[in-house]
């Protein structure tokens, strides 16, 4: 009789691998909320238990948080090349309830219309059992791995991976790797696979200004004193100039402008910007002049106001001048630009051109740098030619636009570069209700999988 393939395997095995994932797909392991933190911690339980199952190594570490599920495939620590595979198996918050229509219980994951619905389906659960079940029929079927294997998945990724950080820095020996492999990012569409080769990073700081001690009534003291509402919108206005440009000064100064090879790769990605406005409602778009929307969106840095607060919220009318008003606001930057310098220079510009009518109070928030893996480069060439032999068509490279804070620490702490295999759609619903994963991309991301850590080692 001949050998199963692991490809064979998979196929034979893929109805009974969905009810694993649906088993996982049912735990509410959010951890945004304290109601569902024994959830949590059933569901690293359940992962250690399934990775004990299909043959590996595994082992829970607690930490000051939500645990950490550790394993590796036997013989690890004595491959040659050794990959740490990345997930999280914590979940968004489901709510609203009332906007879930495929399923009525976030929790419940339902397959329809070629999709699994449900909670964590795109983020992330599905995309990390897709390498579980891709080292799974390599081991049941006794065909000899290129490599070692391990896989590092933290339930705290939703609210900011605090405990994992703290790990890294005391346990970076043990995690020791020649590169790391993560999905928990997007592709175009199913037609055009892409390995994502570039993160933004982001900062994110809150102004206050205060002018008057108290809120005043608008009759008696308007026209003598300056309403902080008004200046603030001022202040705002200036951050950009009539062509989307960044004023801050030096705002520029680092950037790592997109080469020749990644625009031409660009330039592959189905992006349209008539469906885009269509999709967003817009009549026009708008951006930093002299760049695509595709360009804007992932490659170039940016500073959005992402909440304004002053005066007066409730029904009706109330004639005052507001004491305070304040903005939320955050930039996106770009590889080559440091984040916290840039905060600096945000900040310091915002108190130049802030009048002495009011006061203003800046509190810096998160500084995350970029992060980018060399698009040409090798794991990034054998990614791609995995992504075409599971998909049978043409892959590509793209850069996202969000951010990954615990990317830059791998590299930092492990000395590792990251290789992002995403496999969500644009419409999967991530953080959202109706929640989805396709079912062809579960397929082909389980066969990706497989093909990729012989292309690895070529």
């Amino acid at each position: 009789m001949n050998k199963i393939t692991p490809i064979e395997y998979f196929h034979k095995n893929r109805e009974r691998m969905l009810e694993e994932l649906k088993e996982l797909l049912r735990i509410p392991s959010v951890s945004a909320q304290p109601f569902y933190k024994d959830d949590v911690k059933r569901c690293a339980d359940w992962l250690i238990n399934h990775c004990k199952k299909i043959g590996l190594i595994a082992e829970k570490r607690e930490t000051e948080g939500n645990p950490l599920v550790l394993a590796r495939t036997p013989g690890y620590k004595e491959a040659k090349y050794r990959y740490l595979v990345y997930g999280h198996y914590d979940v968004q918050p489901p709510e609203p309830l009332e906007l879930w229509t495929k399923t009525k219980n976030p929790f419940s994951p339902v397959i329809a219309d070629g999709n699994i619905y449900g909670r964590g389906t795109a983020d992330d659960k599905a995309q990390l059992f897709m390498h579980l079940k891709a080292v799974e029929c390599f081991l049941a079927t006794g065909t000899p791995l290129p490599c070692g294997i391990s896989f590092l998945f933290e339930g705290e990724e939703e609210i900011g991976s605090r405990s994992l950080e703290t790990f890294l820095q005391k346990h970076a020996e043990d995690l020791s790797c020649d590169l790391v492999i993560i999905s928990d990012t997007g592709m175009p569409a199913l037609n055009c696979p892409a390995v994502t080769c570039g993160l933004r990073g982001v900062l994110a700081l809150e102004v206050t200004l205060t002018g008057p001690n108290r809120d005043l009534h608008s009759g008696i003291h308007g026209g003598a004193v300056q309403n902080p509402a008004h200046v603030l919108c001022s202040m705002i206005a200036a951050l950009h100039d009539q062509d989307g440009k960044v004023t801050v000064p030096g705002f520029y100064d680092e950037v790592c402008n997109l080469t020749e090879f990644e625009k031409k790769q660009f330039l592959n990605l189905p992006y349209n910007d008539e469906e885009y406005k269509k999709s967003l409602g817009v009549e026009e778009l708008f951006g930093e002049k002299g760049y695509t929307s595709t360009e804007r969106r992932m490659a170039r840095p940016t500073l959005e106001v992402n909440g304004l607060t002053s005066g007066y919220q409730g029904k009706g009318g109330k004639t005052i001048i507001p004491s305070t008003a304040s903005a939320k606001i955050t930039c996106r930057t770009v590889p080559n630009q440091d984040a916290k310098s840039l905060q600096n220079k945000v900040c310091a510009y915002l108190e130049k051109i802030c009048p002495k009518t009011v006061s203003i109070k800046i509190e810096k928030e998160q500084a995350g740098n970029a992060y980018l893996i060399d698009p040409a480069g090798k794991s990034v060439s054998a990614a791609i030619r995995a992504l075409e032999k599971a998909f049978g068509c043409k892959a590509t490279i793209m850069r996202e636009g969000g951010s990954i804070p615990i990317v830059v620490d791998f590299k930092n702490y492990l000395k590792a570069d990251s290789l992002l295999i995403g496999l969500s759609l644009p419409d999967d619903n991530a953080h959202s209700p109706n929640e989805k994963f396709s079912l062809e991309c579960f397929d082909k991301g389980i066969e990706t999988s497989i093909y990729l850590w012989n292309e690895l080692v070529s």
